[in-house]
């Protein structure tokens, strides 16, 4: 890595390639083998990417080549090993084209999300020196190539521009960018294992996410293990519902993890079940991945469904805490194995097991991956807590950064002295090595002395008849300091329920008086990030107009 970028040290590097777990592979490499392998097998399906707006499907064969020709067009344009690319694609498949063409130069993708807009773009662009920016013409109703222009001014070092999806205006079309490319492309082998392969977004929950380096060596072996631990194999049909540039969606198991197992991709454009339901029957879609309020929403609308979701095997839930009674209501609902996901863009990544007793599964976050996984839970002063106490998490391990891209103030606040990263998670491990997580940090309130966890009390509203979610966030209060405000959203089939009938529900679950939400207000959303976790940063700011 570069100077930018802080590395494993050599011990643990050594360590972990002794151990297997690091093999020496890359990601242009791993496509040319699976192309090279089954070139006929259709490795990726997007569903509206055609001429027509119908169906489009590329085999490994084609979507290596094209990775090469787009590889060779770029190279030709200037983009070469160590640039920054800003990919701001939805999920199509012009996103793995660009991204694995990229791989293969030894250029950098940014993975920006579609929700991002001029700050976040011009921060990425500008903070990285970005030499060029892939967008589609429009999504959603917006227009990217206004952003684009505007994210010009933020960043006039930003030499490209491209376009897919519509008439380019000012800037290129995608579509021109690919060439023939030699026999043997010189930009096919280029970058090394050990080398920094994107940059990925942090999930934190105030300002302007940070960038995490991963390289090929320790990404892979994340998508690997995944693969292993979700049952993820050659005959597997991966439905990427959430943003396709979100960690979760590309590595637990993700896309990259059904194209390592030479398995079927499908495109969701939207993650609601109209849209993804006729996707999961039609092209017998065996597992995805959601976030928990996009999980809730699919456990309601599947008992009325008429599509056939009976191929969907495993569903994956993660992004945040997933509550004890939603998760009950999976398997019921969706005829599945709830796989619970507790993982982050900066590596550890925890899963229950197939084979988990239930009450395991709807109880825990799961286990880590790798036995190289380290974990410590300590109290504030960083002194380990006793076994099964609460407290917060630090990790390292072979696919945990030792650092974020060109940030060394805040690398010296998120890492310790040897490597443990903070994750901000407050968690406590049962016997069998399970995570359990009681919250975040900052979820975490604080009335009058008495510390609530917010996951807590969310869990005792889910187990209301009438609520459909819910999410409990700090309310300043003068006299307490804060005090708890549940906003709940009720079932659209719910007989009318007041707050205090809710305070009272939750009251009769035997909480202590002090968890019991002082507030309830009802809403009929949730504000979301861009990957559709729900914004508690937004929540909180809606109780307190002050906060920032």
């Amino acid at each position: 890595m570069t100077a930018a970028a802080p590395t494993w040290p050599a011990g643990f590097a050594e360590r972990y390639r002794e151990a297997g777990w690091w093999r020496g592979e890359t990601f242009g490499g791993m496509l040319r083998e699976r192309a090279a392998a089954h070139p006929d097998r259709i490795a990726i399906v997007d569903p509206t990417g055609g001429p027509d707006g119908g169906r489009r499907t590329w085999t490994y064969g084609e979507l290596d080549l094209r990775a090469d020709r787009m590889a060779a067009g770029l190279t030709a344009r200037g983009v070469g090993a160590g640039d920054k690319v800003v990919v701001q694609l939805p999920n199509v498949a012009e996103f793995f084209e660009v991204v694995f063409a990229l791989f293969r130069i030894g250029a950098l993708p940014v993975f920006a999300l579609p929700a991002h807009r001029r700050t976040e773009i011009g921060y990425f662009c500008s903070f990285t020196g970005a030499a060029a920016y892939v967008i589609p013409a429009t999504h959603g109703g917006f227009d990217y190539r206004e952003l684009a222009a505007r994210v010009r001014e933020d960043a006039p070092e930003l030499r490209h521009v491209f376009v897919t999806g519509g008439d380019p205006g000012a800037f290129t079309a995608l579509s021109e960018v690919p060439l023939d490319p030699n026999p043997e492309p010189p930009v096919h082998g280029r970058p090394a294992p050990r080398d920094l392969a994107f940059l990925q977004l942090s999930g934190g929950s105030t300002g302007v996410p940070k960038l995490i380096p991963r390289t090929h060596d320790d990404y892979l072996y994340s998508v690997r293990g995944s693969n292993e631990l979700c049952g993820v194999t050659a005959d597997s049909v991966y439905l990427v519902a959430l943003p396709a540039a979100h960690n979760f969606p590309l590595s637990s198991p993700g896309s990259i993890g059904a194209l390592y197992a030479g398995a079927r991709v499908v495109l969701s454009p939207q993650p609601v079940p109209d849209v993804a339901f006729p996707l999961i029957e039609s092209e017998g879609v065996t597992i995805t991945g959601l976030v928990p309020p996009l999980a809730l929403l699919w456990t309601d609308a599947a008992p009325r469904s008429p599509y056939d979701l009976s191929s969907l095997d495993v569903l994956l839930v993660g992004g945040a805490k997933f509550s004890e009674e939603a998760a009950r209501r999976v398997g019921p609902a969706l005829g599945c194995t709830l796989q619970q996901v507790f993982g982050m863009a900066e590596g550890l990544v925890n899963y229950t097991r197939l084979d988990d007793p239930l009450e395991t599964i709807v109880t825990t976050q799961g286990r880590p991956i790798s036995p190289d996984d380290e974990i410590l839970v300590v109290d504030d002063e960083d002194r380990e807590v006793p076994a099964g106490a609460t407290g917060h998490l630090l990790t390292r391990g072979p696919y945990t950064i030792r650092g974020y891209w060109n940030a060394p103030t805040h690398n010296a606040r998120s890492f310790t002295a040897d490597g443990f990263y903070r994750t901000g998670d407050i968690v406590r491990v049962t016997p069998t090595g399970h995570l359990v997580v009681e919250g975040r940090a900052k979820d975490q309130i604080n009335r009058g002395g008495e510390k609530i966890a917010a996951e807590e009390v969310e869990n005792h509203l889910l187990a209301h008849p009438a609520v459909h979610d819910a999410n409990v966030v700090a309310e300043p209060d003068p006299y307490l300091g804060e005090r708890t405000l549940a906003y709940v959203i009720l079932r659209a089939d719910a007989e009318p329920v007041t707050g205090p009938a809710v305070k009272r529900f939750v009251r009769t679950r035997g909480l202590a008086a002090y968890k019991v939400p002082d507030r309830v207000e009802f809403v009929t959303a949730f504000p979301t990030t861009g990957v559709g976790k729900v914004s508690k940063k937004d929540l909180r700011a809606a109780a307190d107009p002050g906060v920032s």
